[in-house]
């Protein structure tokens, strides 16, 4: 038996697959929302962590208005330490990197580099051979996920990157064997996408142009069914992954 202790910083941006994989293996989850004031906690010996997206990033440490982002920190340096299970996504993935030690800065493309913001569906590359990686079990060699950030991480040392896109090369990568970053979006549903795409349309606009959200409802009615299908086999590996890393290294 685990559970899902998830750290959320938007309503739109909820656990999504995670919260359905969690429900068919019969774990409870908790959702904390320091966005809305909620005082974070440190995962008990059977959690999982996982901290979600959001707008907010690395940048804003310091920024008193989001003075939880330093106690999120400060809570994922103490994970690490115990080696507790964690997962970071996006924003988290970042939050995560930056505790361990990596850099997280603006993504760039050109000479000179500019600003770029990855945004929609684009094709993760898988640094080794999915049959060899149990994280991938199941998965091609490529798969379309979502991206929607305007970061990068620079990871720290000993960390494995396991998947790029061409714009942005950290997209997957572990830290130990019990923490994992993924910048890419395989938790979203396509039902959720919806929303997000109205709510955060501006975002869309600058970095894909006016056009930019029915490109994405284009891309979702061709890819979105299958990259659901693939999203959830990630996580189902990755949920299966850090179980078997609990219950071999139980902590005292």
């Amino acid at each position: 038996m685990a559970r899902l202790l998830v750290i959320q910083h938007l309503e739109r941006e909820g656990p999504g697959q995670f919260a359905a994989a969690a429900a068919v293996r019969g774990w409870e989850l908790e959702v904390l929302r320091p966005d809305l004031a909620q005082p974070l906690r440190d995962p008990l010996d059977d959690e999982i962590l996982l901290v979600l997206g959001g707008p907010m990033g690395v940048a804003q440490l310091g920024d008193p208005a989001l003075a939880w982002l330093a106690e999120e920190v400060a809570l994922l340096k103490r994970v690490l330490a115990r080696q507790q299970p964690v997962i970071g996504i996006c924003l988290g993935a970042q939050l995560l990197a930056h505790a361990a030690g990596g850099m997280v800065e603006p993504l760039t493309c050109g000479v000179p580099a500019l600003p770029v913001r990855e945004v929609g569906w684009g094709a993760v590359s898988f640094l080794g051979d999915p049959s060899q990686e149990p994280l991938l079990r199941g998965l091609e060699a490529s798969e379309l996920m979502l991206h929607w950030h305007g970061d990068r991480v620079r990871l720290p040392a000993g960390a494995e990157l396991l998947g790029s896109t061409l714009l942005c090369p950290e997209q997957i990568f572990r830290l130990g064997a019990r923490a994992y970053g993924l910048q890419c979006h395989g938790e979203v549903l396509e039902r959720d996408l919806q929303r997000w795409l109205q709510e955060d349309a501006a975002y869309v606009a600058a970095a894909l142009g006016p056009g930019g959200v029915e490109r994405i409802h284009a891309d979702t009615r061709r890819w979105g069914a299958r990259a659901e299908r693939q999203g959830r086999r990630l996580i189902d590996n990755l949920l299966d992954l850090l179980v078997q890393t609990t219950q071999a290294s139980p902590l005292s």
